[in-house]
């Protein structure tokens, strides 16, 4: 999981804001995988959420 931890925030930082349907597509995963390593990073305090109608979306903090 640390692989696809470096490849989230490698992510966020070319893209500024993603949604989790979007790191799944980026690390051919399952979107449940995303969030779930999306949560740790946030968990961690690299990341912050932001809830938006009716999606959530990650970037660095």
């Amino acid at each position: 999981m640390r692989l696809h931890r470096d490849k989230i925030i490698e992510l966020i930082k070319k893209e500024e804001i993603v949604t989790s349907s979007e790191v799944a597509k980026f690390l051919k995963v399952s979107w449940n995988t995303a969030e779930k390593g999306l949560l740790e990073l946030a968990l961690d305090g690299k990341i912050r959420r932001k809830k938006k109608e009716g999606t959530t979306l990650w970037m660095l903090k």
